[in-house]
């Protein structure tokens, strides 16, 4: 064989090789073919999980009719795909859902996705939704509808998730892997769809880091603070006041970081609102800023108004505490981690428990056993400066103070 046929043998298998790639890369879109000669003018490959969207967009009446395919459905998982004008992500997702109920029927049906903890139960969207039916054929899905699209869903976010049923009732999906990436963009009347990906990480990124922050500063760091307020002062003075004002200094430094943070996303997501999170959130800030500046305006241990001081400052730093802790757990509904985590800081409040179970009647003890014997109720020698007495005994003053 001649240079000249060679050549041309090796130009016809690579012009061959391309088609056959560019066949097969548009074979789960362009070159699909459904039942019934049912037809669609657009459609595009999915970023994630293997799905795609077939879709008729009808101007004059700003309806249009879709297919959703997701090939490698099982009779034990449910599918969905929705539309989202309130940001890109599940909570407020407009779905329609389709999975194999307990009569062996292939049903689908229009969902809201309401919340994290949703199991997909029917109702009625946001817009008019009909002619909603679906397909189980060979492992591959497929949820057909018509959507009356108001004017600000013809270009928006579109969501699609698959996941297990249990005893007939969809379950949780994953929260790994291409189940966290399976958001995007669509636009009906140009035809164009692209993923969110990129700016989605990046969302659940700063979400993520808003909720580390919030944890350790008031979930860990200010409970720690006030636990050597109340329990080291017997044992070591004036360590436990230094102590006590950097785990408290620390905890308000960072938690501002996380709540700004918040402000952040808030700011970049006008649709969503977690109304009781954000409140609290701003309750804290309120609080924490407050202790703040009331340092500045203690008085001196032996001042008439120091124990007002002191009522006031045990108040509302409890109150903080106490509204950090609830917070968390709204924020863990929120961003819906892995149960690990929630778990780990439920952990961290059990070892505080504990510690204050243990240290409570210890501190008492060592008080009164101190009083018994005419002694300082603190560990001596400290000056007035940090003695403000324990548990509301009495300091080395002589007088009757609580704890700083």
């Amino acid at each position: 064989m001649d240079r000249t046929k060679s050549a041309k043998v090796s130009l016809f298998a690579v012009w061959t090789i391309l088609l056959v790639l560019n066949v097969n890369g548009q074979s789960g879109c362009d070159t699909h073919r459904f039942a019934n000669n049912i037809a669609f003018t657009s459609c595009t490959p999915l970023s994630a999980l293997g799905s795609f969207l077939h879709w008729n967009y009808n101007g004059q009446n700003s309806t249009v009719s879709i297919a959703y395919r997701h090939p490698g459905t099982s009779s034990s998982s449910w599918i969905a795909w929705g539309l989202n004008p309130s940001g890109a992500r599940m909570v407020g997702t407009q779905a329609l859902v389709a999975f194999t109920n307990s009569s062996g029927q292939f049903q689908a049906y229009t969902s809201s996705v309401d919340d994290f903890s949703t199991q997909l139960q029917p109702g009625s969207l946001s817009f008019g939704v009909s002619l909603v039916s679906a397909t189980l054929v060979n492992g591959e899905a497929t949820i057909f509808a018509t959507l009356e699209l108001p004017a600000n869903l013809v270009m928006t976010n579109q969501v699609w998730q698959e996941g297990p049923v249990a005893n007939g009732v969809p379950q949780t999906h994953q929260r790994t892997g291409d189940n966290m990436r399976s958001i995007g963009r669509i636009d009906f009347r140009t035809g164009q769809s692209s993923a969110s990906g990129g700016s989605s990480g990046n969302r659940l990124r700063r979400r993520n880091t808003h909720g580390i922050l919030n944890a350790v500063s008031w979930g860990v760091l200010l409970p720690m603070g006030a636990m050597m307020a109340r329990y080291m002062k017997v044992f070591t003075a004036p360590t436990w006041f230094y102590l006590h004002i950097v785990f408290q200094v620390s905890g308000y430094v960072i938690g501002v970081s996380g709540w700004a943070t918040g402000i952040k996303l808030g700011n970049d997501s006008p649709g969503t609102s977690y109304s009781t999170h954000r409140n609290l959130g701003i309750a804290l800030f309120t609080f924490a800023t407050l202790q703040v500046f009331a340092l500045l305006l203690r008085p001196k241990p032996d001042h008439k108004y120091r124990f007002y001081w002191n009522v006031y400052h045990h108040t509302v730093g409890y109150a903080t505490i106490i509204l950090s802790i609830i917070n968390i757990f709204k924020g863990f509904d929120i961003l819906d981690p892995e149960d690990k985590w929630r778990w780990a800081y439920i952990g961290i409040l059990i070892f505080f428990g504990a510690c204050v179970v243990i240290l409570e009647p210890l501190t008492w003890f060592i008080v009164l056993r101190r009083k018994s014997r005419g002694g300082n109720t603190v560990a001596a020698p400290i000056s007035n400066k940090y003695s403000n007495g324990v548990n509301g005994t009495t300091s080395t003053t002589g007088q009757h103070h609580q704890d700083a």
